[in-house]
């Protein structure tokens, strides 16, 4: 990290860490006494921010504002070289807006922008090669109608419109989580209609989800600003979903569903470039969960998919239809303490199948589908850029086993330490558009690392330090380490 680098990519750490040392070493004492003098300014800022959420009676908003300050090295190149390190503040703000029509339709919108500071040359984008300011667009990353039956003993919605849509287990969603996943953690919406139906008596949840995804961020609304060098994913999408849930088991439940995600290439000017980075493609996935509490210490969850279908896309520079047969699957075991500092610890363990490049006219690669996110790391989805034609997070071709401790030394603080072994079932990335960084002879990936630090404030302000590494295995050519640090501050209400 040069000096240049330290001022930036230190500065909202230093920040999180001050905020942290004076929120411990504020006694009670102490804070009753500062109480009856802060009492009034404290409500009211409450008053106001009360003021600010009911602007009317019949109107509620939301927002938040985050910083957050990125360093990396090699996670993108692999190995030293040309934009191997990157430094970069991203400034998120949206504003949300709850509006209800009556007793059984809601209006949900909301406005998302986001600026990046490049302190180093960036490797995206129109921008790429250059430092300072970048000024994006603004974009609807929500509007939506929502109407929910009031006249049923069991619950039926509906919701149509532009929404996030999460399934699986809570921060750990597999399959479907992120419609836009070439933005970053910027947005996640899923163009879409979804209807969710839940019959109490049999403990069973029906949901039913139509996505209708274009690659380009104006393509159905038009957005604030220039969005042409951005596109949200790397073709335009369609699929339907069928989800169900059942807990009719004593502390069980067993979801079941049933994927087709449909795929059309598109062509993009990037930066007065043309590129076509996606593929053309039919994939039908079919895949069970199953999660559950055994003993009042332990907890579980597993999940597996089989893939089938076809897909035509580039492999070794040449373009092929092929027929999809891929699995994957995931799973958890959990076991808390239930001691004052909420001590857990888990056992972890997935499996995505890669392409075997001894088969022709069969495609092995699992498709992570609209799971293209950080679920476990933030650092390990750019390494995938030039292994898998160019995307971020496009995770195949892995196995990987760990364990996770997490706790709570102190009310709002959270201390998360995670570590995996990784491997790739298959020594050849067959989708590479950087050959020279793999061996072709080797299965290990590396050792992955992880450490964060989190912190509630108070109700409006939290922050977090966050570090990942991995060293690597013979899976790479060059076997150097990669890191990530983030320091992120974010103000929500």
């Amino acid at each position: 990290m040069t000096k240049k680098t330290i001022p930036s990519a230190l500065a909202l750490a230093a920040l999180v860490v001050t905020l942290g040392i004076a929120r411990a070493q504020t006694s009670p004492a102490a804070s009753a006494a500062k109480s009856s003098a802060s009492e009034t300014p404290e409500s009211s800022f409450e008053q106001f921010m009360q003021k600010v959420k009911k602007p009317a009676s019949d109107v509620t908003l939301s927002g938040d504002f985050r910083a957050r300050n990125e360093y990396y090295n090699n996670i993108v190149t692999l190995a030293h070289a040309s934009l191997h390190e990157q430094d970069v503040i991203r400034y998120r703000g949206r504003i949300a807006a709850l509006v209800p029509c009556g007793q059984e339709l809601v209006v949900n919108t909301r406005l998302a922008f986001e600026a990046r500071q490049w302190m180093h040359p960036s490797f995206v984008g129109s921008y790429k090669g250059k430092t300072g300011m970048e000024w994006r667009y603004g974009i609807l990353d929500s509007l939506s109608l929502k109407y929910t039956s009031s006249s049923s003993r069991d619950l039926l919605t509906m919701t149509v419109g532009r929404q996030d849509i999460l399934l699986g287990d809570f921060y750990d969603w597999w399959l479907v989580v992120d419609g836009t996943p070439g933005d970053g953690s910027w947005t996640m919406f899923f163009d879409s209609a979804r209807l969710t139906s839940e019959i109490k008596g049999a403990k069973t949840k029906f949901d039913l989800i139509y996505i209708n995804q274009k690659a380009t961020p104006d393509a159905w609304m038009p957005t604030i600003g220039s969005s042409t060098s951005y596109p949200l994913t790397d073709q335009d999408e369609q699929g339907a979903i069928l989800y169900v849930s059942n807990k009719s088991i004593k502390n069980t439940q067993i979801d079941a569903y049933l994927i087709y995600k449909n795929d059309r290439r598109q062509t993009f000017n990037v930066a007065g470039v043309l590129k076509t980075p996606g593929d053309n493609a039919d994939i039908g996935t079919i895949g069970s969960k199953i999660t559950g509490t055994p003993a009042e210490k332990l907890s579980y969850s597993f999940e597996g998919a089989f893939q089938f279908g076809s897909k035509y896309d580039r492999i070794s520079g040449a373009f092929a239809r092929r027929d999809v047969r891929a699995y994957g699957g995931k799973g958890k075991i959990t076991y808390s303490l239930k001691d004052s500092m909420k001590n857990q610890f888990s056992l972890v363990g997935e499996y995505l199948s890669g392409d075997d490049p001894s088969t022709t006219g069969r495609d092995e690669m699992f498709d992570i589908l609209w799971g293209r996110w950080p679920r476990w790391s933030e650092l390990y989805i750019y390494s995938y850029i030039n292994e898998t034609s160019g995307r971020i997070a496009q995770l195949n071709n892995l196995a990987r086993y760990g364990l996770t401790w997490n706790c709570a030394p102190r009310k709002g603080m959270s201390v998360g330490v995670a570590g995996n072994l990784l491997y790739a079932p298959q020594s050849t990335p067959t989708r590479t558009v950087a050959p020279a960084l793999f061996t072709n002879n080797g299965h290990f990936r590396g050792y992955y690392a992880q450490v964060t630090l989190k912190q509630q404030f108070n109700k409006y302000l939290s922050g977090h330090l966050w570090a990942e590494a991995v060293w690597q295995g013979d899976f790479y050519t060059k076997r150097e380490m990669t890191t990530f640090l983030r320091a992120e501050i974010m103000f929500s209400f």
